[in-house]
C-alpha cells in the first residue's frame, strides 16, 4: 500500500514528463517518507484487510487489546481446540461510537479462551481510515521531496546559512509535516 504515486510526486517535484532518470529513488524515497510517518505516529493510514493472531497474553479478562488500529470485523474466531466463532453480537469494539478500535469486549457471559497450539483469529479491516487522509498524503509528498533535495548535501547534518554565517542543523523532518503529523496522536503500545 502506497499513500501516494510516483507520478503525483514528479508533479509536486516539478519534474519534467518523460524525465525518468530518478523514478527509482523517488519510489524509494516515497516508501521510506510513509514509513517514517507512520513509525512516528505508531499507526498505519491506510486500510488493509487480513487476519491478526493473539496469544493468551493479549487479553485482560473480557478484553483483547489489539496490536493495530481496527476499523472493522469480518469474522472472530476464539482460540480454542474448536476455533468457535464469536457472533459479532457477542462482543463489543472500543472505543464506542469511534474509529478505529483499540479493543474487543466480550459481553457478559462469553470468555476469551486460548487452548495449548491455538491463538485468537481476528480477520478485518486494520488501519486508521480506509483511504490516507489528504494532508497525510500532502505531508507523504512533502517528507519525499525533502529527503529527494537533501541527497547532494555534501554534509548531510548540516548546512550554512550564508548571509549570516550560521551553521543550521536540520531536525530530521519538516516543521510543516511535523504540524500535520501533530493533528494525529501517536497510537500507544499496549503490552
Amino acid at each position: 500500500m502506497a499513500y501516494t504515486t510516483l507520478a503525483l510526486l514528479r508533479t509536486y517535484l516539478g519534474i519534467a514528463d518523460g524525465k525518468t532518470d530518478d523514478d527509482t529513488l523517488l519510489t524509494a524515497l516515497l516508501a521510506q517518507a510513509q514509513l517514517m510517518i507512520e513509525q512516528d505516529r505508531n499507526r498505519v493510514f491506510e486500510a488493509d484487510t487480513n487476519t491478526r493472531y493473539y496469544d493468551r497474553f493479549a487479553f485482560t479478562g473480557q478484553e483483547l487489546l489489539v496490536d493495530e488500529d481496527l476499523l472493522t470485523v469480518t469474522q472472530l474466531l476464539n482460540g480454542d481446540s474448536a476455533s468457535t466463532e464469536i457472533a459479532s453480537g457477542n462482543y463489543w469494539l472500543l472505543p464506542r461510537n469511534e474509529t478505529p478500535y483499540q479493543v474487543i469486549r466480550l459481553k457478559s457471559g462469553y470468555l476469551w479462551q486460548v487452548d495449548i497450539d491455538f491463538e485468537i483469529s481476528v480477520a478485518g479491516t486494520w488501519g486508521y481510515t480506509a483511504t490516507a487522509p489528504d494532508d497525510i498524503i500532502f505531508a507523504n509528498w512533502r517528507l519525499a521531496a525533502y529527503l529527494y533535495r537533501n541527497r547532494d548535501s555534501q554534509v548531510f547534518d548540516v548546512t550554512a546559512d550564508l548571509d549570516s554565517g550560521q551553521l543550521i542543523i536540520p531536525k530530521g523532518m519538516p516543521a510543516d509535516v511535523r504540524v500535520i503529523l501533530d493533528r494525529y496522536p501517536r497510537r500507544q503500545v499496549i503490552g
